[in-house]
């Protein structure tokens, strides 16, 4: 390697000199900046094969820089080769084929007698299989879900365009005590508020898709809209039709609740509008053709789908005795030991009926009964049904979010089982149909691609944001210093965090600030831990920090993932965790500054290939400020976060991303204490690195662009 130099000239130098030409003439040492790969397209291609597709792996290196770039796929070790370069860097390949169920893999690297592994966790010494890539033979995620904004929708609180269908007051009791309507929009929702009704229904989004088109919406999730006595409606009375105060209500017979009631046996004009079927009929007619306008304007719809627990109300248990007495519905499980759902629910006792109030309530709510599948194979595939219902004609919805996933059944080993029969039935009647799950914690078990396509991602999106820019749980509940702005631990938890996806889960994933059950991000900002109870609702909306929230917004907008704006967010709604999140949307008093802001984010977010499917890079930045890179073999982008109130003066390594000399990173998106910025003002890279000063709550995103000669 390197020149030859005679004996003598070599004698007669210095130890000193003769280390320094050992050290000019021997490979670079490894430059682990210039190392990566991932499960993108970009270096994974195809990135949802089939078994027996001839697959492409990449590996980046930086140019002349490593020895031998080795990959272990499934355990056997193959050498890379060198398939092409640029002046940064070297891209090493190698074909394989897909093997019948999975591949698993992971490279070596050497360069100048030192060897390093990488895998999600990135270069290490020491293999940690944990982290290796793993790609499933056969699983794909839907290609309109990938990287779509999605906006969650909880009805009651979004728009009233009927008020012939609003609840009306007493009309039934909830939890011990009667119902009532909302007359004031704007009200605050009470401590308790889960039995009172601002009005909001399918009509009234309708009414606003104009709204929701402009702002750049792709897919709208709807919180439950199944018959349900409560506001949130996680308590299903009947998954097979729309509830009619969302709906049409062509028959409403009966009266409310006179005063005397302490029950819904007198319940006469509930029972008329949720039971009978001219009803429920037309509000079901009424939802295929909102889902048809929906689609002629190029957007999707997914539902709530609550099937580990439905609710007290619920046709098949009937513990408020709505049904005992209507035609066309036999009895509840409640009502009668001979009811055919009676092992749809778990008895603890046999001698109790009629009227059996010694059931199985999900975490011990009564209201909730959980449902009972391995008991009732009945149950089990009435489930699957109604699964592959709603997203077959004449619904055709296109797909489910699955409320507290992890919880169904009585066991894991059932659990598993239960949603990969969910995944076939789905499938089979929409193959497109997204299956997205809630979940806390360690999602790698259901993402083995024959189950959830992907989730809500609290782990690997909600969680570490917020406690970076607020140093707050997500629920308000407690406080961190030592989370705040630091930068180390939000790397290491997305890190962590996302290495339990496969690839196209992680571009599908639901990226919230926001929803329903948590505190609005906008309140986070204040830095306060508090509930309504404690602190009232007024203190949600003091001391707020819109610069966080929109710092916010640029990452969520620019993360691997599924921007999904919890309806209101983009207007300035604040809230403490539930009730208080769930405030209705202000009309007429929005903040308009606030949803331009997240209109051009969301523009930026669809115009660029980098941001919708592009590679992600963490970059180095500095105690407090984060910085990453988002390409591809095209489009070269950065963004940059100062999570503290502080200025600092910033070096980035744009090179990482592939940005060389002959470019400059052109600013698209600026937001400060002062406001915020949208245009295209060029900074200079010099020897691969950018040099900016970031305001304190600063957010900047850049895009590369060649010098103009």
């Amino acid at each position: 390697m390197g020149i030859e130099f005679p004996m003598k000239i070599l004698k007669s130098l210095t130890r000193t000199e003769k280390l320094e030409l050992h050290i000019y003439h021997t490979r670079p040492i490894l430059n682990f900046g210039a190392l990566y790969t991932d499960g993108s397209d970009n270096y994974f291609s195809p990135m949802e094969p089939n078994a027996g597709d001839r697959l492409t792996i990449r590996f980046r290196t930086a140019k002349d820089n490593a020895d031998h770039v080795y990959v272990f796929l499934n355990g056997e070790k193959q050498e890379m080769q060198v398939a092409s370069s640029n002046s940064l860097f070297d891209y090493y390949e190698i074909n394989w084929t897909m093997p019948e169920d999975k591949l698993e893999y992971y490279f070596k690297i050497v360069s100048s007698g030192f060897c390093f592994y990488f895998n999600k966790k990135g270069a290490i010494r020491k293999l940690e299989p944990f982290f290796n890539y793993v790609v499933k033979a056969g699983f794909s995620t839907p290609d309109w879900a990938k990287g779509a904004i999605f906006y969650q929708i909880m009805v009651d609180r979004f728009a009233n365009g009927d008020p012939k269908n609003d609840v009306v007051d007493n009309e039934y009791i909830y939890i011990n005590e009667k119902v009532n309507k909302v007359r004031d929009w704007g009200k605050y929702p009470a401590t308790m508020g889960v039995r009172e009704f601002y009005g909001g229904d399918l009509q009234g989004v309708l009414d606003k898709l104009d709204y929701l088109q402009d702002l750049g919406v792709d897919v709208i999730y709807f919180n439950p809209i199944f018959v349900s006595p409560s506001n949130h409606k996680y308590d299903i009375q009947d998954y097979d039709y729309i509830d009619p105060h969302y709906g049409k209500i062509l028959v409403d017979e009966g009266a409310a609740l006179p005063d005397w009631a302490t029950d819904n046996i007198h319940a006469s004009k509930y029972i008329s509008r949720v039971t009978d079927p001219r009803n429920l009929e037309a509000s079901n007619a009424f939802f295929v053709e909102v889902v048809k306008e929906i689609h002629r304007r190029g957007m999707k719809v997914v539902l709530d789908g609550v099937f580990n627990h439905c609710g007290s109300f619920n046709k098949w248990m009937d513990a408020e005795r709505i049904y005992e007495h209507q035609p066309f519905y036999e009895k509840g499980a409640f009502v009668d030991a001979n009811s055919p759902y009676r092992n749809f629910f778990k008895f603890y006792r046999n001698d109790c009926w009629p009227y059996n109030e010694e059931y199985d309530g999900w975490w011990g709510h009564k209201t909730l009964p959980k449902l009972n599948y391995e008991q009732s194979d009945d149950l089990y595939h009435y489930i699957l049904e109604i699964g592959k219902k709603w997203v077959s004609p004449p619904f055709n919805c296109d797909g489910w979010r699955l409320d507290v996933a992890a919880d169904l059944g009585q066991s894991a080993e059932f659990n598993h089982r239960f949603w990969k029969d969910f995944r076939k039935a789905v499938k089979e009647a929409n193959p497109q149909a997204i299956i997205l799950a809630e979940h806390y914690g360690d999602c790698g078990d259901w993402l083995q691609g024959d189950e959830w396509d992907t989730i809500m991602n609290y782990s690997a999106f909600m969680e570490p944001v917020t406690w970076l820019l607020t140093g707050l749980e997500k629920h308000s509940d407690e406080k961190r210093t030592d989370l705040l702005s630091n930068t180390k631990a939000f790397r290491d938890a997305m890190i962590y965090h996302m290495s339990r996806f496969q690839y196209p889960s992680l571009i599908t994933a639901m990226n919230e600030l926001s929803n329903h059950d948590h505190s609005r991000f906008l309140t986070r900002t204040n830095m306060t831990v508090g509930r309504t109870a404690s602190l009232g609702p007024e203190a949600a909306d003091r001391n707020t920090n819109v610069a966080i929230m929109r710092s916010a917004v640029m990452i969520q907008m620019t993360w691997p993932g599924a921007p999904t704006l919890y309806y209101g967010d983009e207007a300035g709604v604040t809230g403490w965790t539930d009730p208080d999140n769930r405030r209705t949307y202000p009309w007429g008093k929005e903040d308009q500054e606030l949803i331009r802001y997240h209109k051009e984010m969301i523009r930026i977010h669809k115009s660029e290939k980098a941001l919708m499917k592009g590679s992600l890079i963490l970059l180095r930045g500095t105690e407090h400020v984060i910085s990453y890179g988002r390409f591809t073999d095209e489009e070269k982008m950065l963004v940059l976060v100062n999570s503290t109130a502080e200025s600092c003066d910033l070096s980035v390594s744009a090179w990482e991303v592939g940005v060389t000399d002959k470019e400059v990173m052109e600013r698209l998106a600026y937001t400060d204490n002062n406001g915020f910025h949208f245009g295209r003002e060029a900074f200079e890279v010099k020897h691969g690195m950018l040099e900016i000063h970031m305001p304190g709550n600063s957010a900047m995103l850049f895009k590369a662009k060649k010098k103009e000669v």
